[in-house]
C-alpha cells in the first residue's frame, strides 16, 4: 500500500481566468461538508486569495439522514480582489443527495454550475426530501444550469477499492472525491489536503491511504471526463504585505482575549458553559494552559458568570461566554458585576430566538438584552464585532474600556461571524499598544482609610487586590454609599450613585474613537450598520457609490453609547437606512435617542444578508425622494 503525498497529474485542459468564485457544498450532516469546505478554504488562503466563508449547521446534533433538517452546507467565496461577504448567488453548487439539491439549488446563478451525486438520486432519498420525482429529470434544468452528473458512490469505492475498506467506511471518503472535483476545477493545490490526511489520518493508515485516493480520483475524474472542457483559476488577491493566517471569528475572539491579558499583564480565567455557537471559544483557550489561562466549565450559566465575578475580584482577567439564552441566565450575575464596578468580559454570541430558537442559525436580535436586560437601572458598555478578524481586536478593545472604567462591557459577536473564517493578518506583539493597569498600593498605619468607590475623572474607582495590606472593603450587591461603599439606603445616596454608574457608561464615549464615514459627507442616504451586517453594507453601498447615487456607510462598532459625533452625522444626510438581521433594535435605539425618522431594513431568516438585498433597499430608497 502507498502512503507517499503524491499528486494527481498535471492539467491538460484550458484553464479560464476568474476575478473570484463563490462555491457551495451541501449534503448530509454525516458527509463531511464542513471538513471539505475548510480545506478547500485554507488551499484557497494558501494559494493568496481574499476568503470568506459562511458554515451552515443543522440545529439538531444528529438529524435524520436524507431530510431536509439535516443538510449541512459549507460556502465559500474567494477572490482575486478585497472581498467582505460569504457571496451572493452561487457559482457552483455540490449536492450530495436530493435534499441538499431542494434546499440550495435557488441560490445558485443560472449558468451556474450544478455538481451532483447521481447515486443518491433514488427513491428512498425523494421520499425523505419530500420530493414527488427525480428533479434532475427536470426539463428545463439543463438549460438553466452546467449539470455535472457523477457517480460519487461509485467512484468512491474503486478509487478505495485497494485499501480493502468496507461500504460504511468507504462512504466516508465521499467528501474527498468532491474535494478532488473541485481542486480541479478551480486550481487548487491539493499538497496541503494531502499533508492534513497524513497529521489527522496518520495513524490509521488505510484510512489516510483511502482518503488520499478518493481524493486524487475526484481531480483525476475533473482531468479526465468529457463533462469539462475547462477549469478556471483565480489570481492571488492584492492583500498588505505581512504573514496571514485563516482563522475563524471564535478562534480570533479567544486569541484576542490571550493577547489583552498579556497586554495588561493579567492571567486569564474563563468560565462559561458550553452553549452553541460560542462553545469554541471554550475549546480553543482549555488549550493554552502554559500561556497563563485558566479555563472552567461550570455546572451551569449562573455559576459560569459568579466565577467570572469572583476572578475579577482577585485581580484576574475575569470573562464569560454564553450565547442569548445563556446570557439571559447571567442577566443577575452582570447586575451584580454592574454594582461591584469590576472589569468582567462578557461575551454574547448571538444564535435566532426566542427561547432555544435557531441554535445554529445566525441572528443579531440580542441587543436589547445587551443594552437593557437587566433588573433595576444597570448600563455597561456594548461592543460589537463586524468580522471574524475583528474579533480580536474587539476583545482588547473591550478589556481595555472595562479596565479603564472599572466595568463589566459586554461583547457581541454572531453566529456568522464565529463560525465564518477569513485570513487574519497576524499582528506584531510589540505594535499592539499595552493596556496599563494600577491597583492601589498597601496602606500603612498612618495613612487614610482606604475608600473603594473614591473615583478618578473619568468615574472609574480603584480595583483594590484582596489581602493587600490596609484595603479591606465590603463587596456585594446591595447598593453602596458613594465613596466609602457601606451599605446605603439613603435614597438620595442611590438616586446619586445611580447617575454616577450611567454617566460612567457615558464617559467611554470620550475614549473611543468618532464615528467613520466611507462616502459623501453628505447627501441623499447614509447606511447604518453594526455587528455582522458590515461586509454586506460595505459592499452594497460601494456598488450604489459605483452607479453614481448619493449613498454613504457607516458601521457602529460601539453600540452602548454611542459615538460622539453620531447625532451630527447622522442629520448629515436626507435619509437614514439601518439594516439588522432582527425587527429593528437599533432602529428604535436611534429613533428614540435622535428623533430622526430612520428607515429600517430587517431580516430574520437564521441567514445573513446578501448584498443584492441591501443594493436593491438602497436603490429602492433614493428613487422615493
Amino acid at each position: 500500500m502507498s502512503t507517499s503525498l503524491e499528486g494527481p497529474a498535471k492539467v491538460t485542459k484550458p484553464v479560464e481566468t476568474l476575478a473570484g468564485a463563490t462555491v457551495r457544498l451541501a449534503g448530509d450532516s454525516g458527509d463531511g461538508m464542513q471538513l471539505a469546505g475548510t480545506q478547500f478554504t485554507n488551499t484557497s488562503a494558501l494559494a493568496g486569495n481574499d476568503v470568506a466563508t459562511f458554515p451552515d449547521f443543522p440545529a439538531e446534533i444528529r438529524a435524520p439522514r436524507g431530510t431536509r433538517a439535516g443538510v449541512s452546507g459549507f460556502q465559500l467565496h474567494f477572490s482575486s480582489n478585497d472581498i467582505y461577504t460569504p457571496g451572493d448567488t452561487l457559482d457552483c453548487l455540490v449536492a450530495m443527495n436530493p435534499a441538499a439539491f431542494v434546499t440550495n439549488i435557488g441560490d445558485l446563478r443560472k449558468g451556474g454550475t450544478l455538481i451532483v451525486n447521481e447515486d443518491e438520486f433514488v427513491k428512498k432519498n425523494f421520499d425523505l426530501a419530500h420530493i414527488d420525482k427525480n428533479p434532475l429529470d427536470e426539463s428545463d434544468l439543463e438549460k438553466r444550469y452546467r449539470v455535472i452528473r457523477v457517480s460519487m458512490n461509485k467512484l468512491t469505492d474503486l478509487a478505495v477499492k485497494e485499501v480493502g475498506l468496507g461500504n460504511k467506511e468507504s462512504a466516508r471518503c465521499r467528501n474527498f472525491l468532491a474535494m478532488g472535483l473541485l481542486y480541479w476545477l478551480y486550481g487548487r493545490d491539493v499538497e496541503p489536503t494531502l499533508r492534513f490526511i497524513e497529521a489527522k489520518f496518520g495513524n490509521q493508515p488505510t484510512v489516510a491511504e483511502a482518503n488520499r485516493l478518493a481524493l486524487n480520483a475526484g481531480w483525476n475524474y475533473g482531468e479526465t471526463t468529457e463533462a469539462f472542457i475547462s477549469s478556471y483559476r483565480v489570481d492571488k488577491a492584492q492583500l498588505s504585505p505581512g504573514t496571514y493566517r485563516n482563522m475563524m471569528g471564535n478562534e480570533l475572539l479567544a486569541w484576542g482575549l490571550m493577547a489583552a491579558a498579556r497586554l495588561s499583564q493579567k492571567e486569564l480565567f474563563l468560565g462559561t458553559y458550553p452553549i452553541t455557537p460560542a462553545s469554541d471559544i471554550l475549546h480553543v483557550l482549555s488549550k493554552f494552559k502554559h500561556f497563563g489561562v485558566y479555563s472552567f466549565q461550570a455546572e451551569d450559566e449562573i455559576a459560569a458568570m459568579a466565577s467570572a465575578i469572583g476572578a475579577a475580584f482577585g485581580g484576574f482577567m475575569g470573562v464569560t461566554t454564553s450565547s442569548g439564552p445563556g446570557i439571559a441566565l447571567k442577566s443577575e450575575g452582570i447586575g451584580l458585576a454592574i454594582m461591584l464596578e469590576l472589569p468582567v468580559l462578557v461575551v454574547n454570541v448571538q444564535r435566532g430566538g426566542p427561547s432555544t430558537g435557531l441554535p445554529t442559525k445566525t441572528e443579531q436580535a440580542d441587543l436589547f438584552q445587551a443594552v437593557l436586560g437587566r433588573n433595576g437601572e444597570s448600563p455597561m458598555p456594548v461592543v460589537a464585532a463586524c468580522s471574524p478578524s475583528d474579533c480580536f481586536d474587539v476583545a482588547i478593545e473591550a478589556w481595555r474600556i472595562a479596565t479603564r472604567f472599572m466595568t463589566p462591557v459586554m461583547i457581541l459577536s454572531d453566529g456568522y461571524i464565529a463560525n465564518g473564517a477569513e485570513p487574519w493578518r497576524i499582528p506584531k506583539f510589540e505594535d499592539l499598544a499595552p493596556i496599563p493597569i494600577k491597583h492601589p498600593d498597601a496602606r500603612k498605619d498612618d495613612d487614610p482609610p482606604f475608600m473603594p468607590y473614591q473615583r478618578d475623572e473619568l468615574l472609574a474607582r480603584p480595583w483594590a487586590i484582596p489581602g493587600t495590606p490596609g484595603l479591606m472593603h465590603r463587596v456585594g450587591g446591595l447598593e453602596k454609599q458613594d465613596v466609602t461603599g457601606n451599605v446605603s439606603y439613603d435614597p438620595d445616596n442611590h438616586q446619586h450613585m445611580t447617575h454616577t454608574r450611567a454617566k460612567k457608561v457615558e464617559n467611554v464615549a470620550e475614549v473611543i474613537p468618532p464615528l467613520q464615514v466611507n462616502g459623501p459627507e453628505q447627501g441623499d442616504l447614509l447606511v447604518l450598520s453594526w455587528g455582522g451586517t458590515y461586509g454586506a453594507c460595505k459592499t452594497a453601498v460601494e456598488l450604489c457609490q459605483r452607479q453614481g447615487l448619493s449613498v454613504a456607510h457607516a458601521h457602529l462598532r460601539w453600540v452602548n453609547p454611542f459615538p460622539k459625533n453620531i447625532e451630527q452625522v447622522l442629520r448629515s444626510y436626507k435619509r437614514v437606512l439601518i439594516p439588522e438581521l432582527n425587527m429593528g433594535q437599533l432602529n428604535m435605539f436611534i429613533r428614540s435617542k435622535f428623533l430622526i425618522d430612520t428607515i429600517g431594513l430587517n431580516k430574520i431568516k437564521g441567514r445573513p444578508f446578501d448584498v443584492a438585498e441591501v443594493a436593491e433597499k438602497i436603490q429602492q430608497v433614493i428613487a422615493a425622494k
